[in-house]
């Protein structure tokens, strides 16, 4: 389980009005929602939460605290006003021990490659992967060394080492990491070369419309 423990407030307000209200007093409006349609409505206290939760992907599970009321949960959603950099609100999922949970898991790539080394291109197509297990077994992170990693090769979901209770539902063919080449840019000299000789062969001929040269006495 996770270390990261939060606090909240009960809340029984929902109208619009009374919502903007507790965002202009420095909380965020949220809800903790289960798997059989329950929803419980909270206030947090916006500045604790961004400190609270710094590290906290959508597969860490956090302890949430409401009064004399315990919930183990997921950060599901934190929707953000762009322009004031705030988050507008919070949805929280409750998971149950013993009961399988499917959550997005991020994938963190450790290590200079050495292809790059050599002077190839890391690449990192699939940034988080599906997975099924208990809030238990649930990984915050996928960790993935690709110091050996040489140019023209590259890892797969399927390469992705866990623990067995979890199992991964993202295809097993989609590429995490990869190290190629940059093409390198065409010299023209190709061109330039099948150039050459029609650019002499103009410079030889006379100018369309102009009067041939008098001949030499």
């Amino acid at each position: 389980m996770s270390q990261h423990v939060l606090t909240a407030g009960a809340r029984t307000v929902t109208n619009k009005g009374a919502v903007n209200a507790l965002r202009r007093e420095g909380k965020i409006p949220a809800v903790i929602y289960n798997r059989h349609g329950k929803t419980t409505t909270v206030t947090l206290d916006a500045t604790e939460f961004k400190k609270d939760t710094v590290g906290v992907t959508e597969s860490t599970i956090v302890e949430l605290k409401v009064g004399a009321d315990t919930y183990q949960c997921l950060i599901k959603d934190r929707q953000l006003d762009w322009l004031r950099n705030t988050i507008v609100h919070v949805d929280f999922f409750e998971v149950e021990a013993g009961v399988a949970m499917r959550a997005k898991v991020s994938i963190h790539l450790v290590g200079i490659p050495v292809g790059v080394r050599e002077g190839g291109i890391l690449e990192n197509p699939v940034h988080e992967v599906e997975v099924e297990c208990f809030p238990k077994d649930m990984p915050p992170k996928f960790d993935i060394d690709v110091s050996e990693l040489h140019a023209n090769h590259s890892i797969h979901v399927r390469d992705i080492k866990r623990s067995d209770a979890v199992r991964i539902l993202s295809s097993g063919d989609q590429v995490v990491a990869l190290v190629k080449f940059a093409k390198a840019e065409a010299e023209p000299v190709a061109e330039e070369a099948a150039a050459a000789p029609d650019a002499a062969a103009a410079a030889a001929a006379p100018a369309a419309g102009a009067a041939p040269a008098a001949p030499a006495k």
